[in-house]
């Protein structure tokens, strides 16, 4: 089922897939949205409650005046508080949903009972003109039609949004499911030194690692799962979106974690 939920003034959309298990907080990666845990969500039955929102400025969440990485965790803290969930949960991210996750977990350790980093790294210089960003530049937020707007997106950006666009409310257009300009500032909020903040955290965590990732060296990986005491890993073969190139591989190294806790 979809919610919303709002937080000073501005809505969090997010699906809770229910069931009677126990919550597992799912942070999607940047340009996409909670929807893309349904497999997941599939995958783990009703032995887990996956919760996944759209992250501000993704998917049906409003856009947010900031996109550092205190906002996200202050949303995801909220959307706990509103459900109730005061003992500590599994959390789940992928990418950018990754960093904030494990930001989650060095901020407010008391919420987190056990971590899954899916493919984010903790030393950040990301490439906003151009690698997993430069198609961004030549994108349209809205357009009159959709192939319009996909149009605009070109071939690497359709990719991102070809199933995701969604019709303006006054019925006059499409837009992406999210803006442009925000994911480069959302990636550009995440540049930097985050060792402090990975080996912060204390409970059980998976590092899940495409060993042929653009954004993760398997030198970095390996440090994160040795620096880290409690961290299990889990390497797949794909680049960064190997979530979605290898669903099978994901769902049951994710699957695999979470049956052990």
């Amino acid at each position: 089922m979809r919610h919303t939920l709002t937080i000073d003034g501005r809505a969090l959309s997010y699906l809770d897939f229910g069931g009677p298990g126990r919550p597992l907080l799912a942070l999607h990666g940047g340009m996409s949205e909670g929807l893309a845990f349904a497999g997941l969500a599939d995958v783990l039955g009703d032995g887990w409650r996956v919760i996944a929102p759209d992250q501000r400025g993704h998917g049906d969440s409003d856009r947010a005046a900031d996109y550092g990485r205190a906002g996200y965790v202050r949303d995801a803290v909220a959307l706990l508080d509103h459900l109730g969930l005061d003992e500590p949960v599994a959390v789940l991210g992928y990418s950018l949903g990754g960093i904030n996750a494990y930001q989650l977990a060095a901020a407010h350790p008391d919420r987190v009972g056990a971590l899954v980093n899916v493919d984010a790294t903790v030393e950040i210089e990301p490439d906003t003109a151009g690698g997993l960003f430069g198609f961004l530049g030549g994108m349209r937020y809205t357009a009159p039609t959709r192939e319009e707007l996909l149009a605009a997106a070109g071939p690497v950006g359709s990719q991102f949004v070809a199933q995701a666009l969604r019709p303006l409310p006054g019925g006059e257009g499409w837009r992406l499911p999210f803006h442009p300009q925000d994911m480069v500032d959302s990636a550009e909020a995440c540049r930097g030194d985050h060792w402090d903040s990975w080996l912060a955290g204390t409970c059980p965590a998976l590092l899940v690692h495409a060993t042929r990732s653009q954004t993760l060296p398997q030198e970095t990986a390996d440090a994160m799962v040795t620096r880290r005491p409690g961290t299990s890993y889990a390497p797949l073969d794909g680049d960064h979106f190997v979530p979605f190139t290898d669903p099978e591989g994901f769902h049951e190294a994710v699957r695999t974690f979470l049956a052990g806790l």
